[in-house]
């Protein structure tokens, strides 16, 4: 699962703590998904904003690991709001 990818490379990289929030970008390198694929998702609301990702205060889009594990298990999206408040 991306999780385990993740902590693997976070061990990996000079045992740095694993980030939570990864850029487009870096969520494209990591779980195979195109950044096209990605925007899609986000502008066609599969991936719920404050749920899935989030914009920073400098207004970069990044995506919420822990959000896009619950989407990928599959959890209804009504569990995705409670757990976001």
């Amino acid at each position: 699962m991306l999780i385990d990818i993740l902590m693997r490379r976070a061990w990996r990289d000079n045992h740095q703590p694993m980030l939570r929030y990864l850029t487009i970008s870096k969520f494209s390198e990591e779980s195979g998904y195109t950044e096209d694929a990605i925007r899609a998702k986000i502008k066609n609301g599969v991936w719920l904003q404050d749920i899935v990702w989030t914009k920073a205060p400098d207004g970069r889009v990044l995506i919420d690991i822990e959000g896009f594990e619950t989407w990928v298990q599959g959890k209804q999206v009504s569990a995705l709001r409670r757990a976001a408040a």
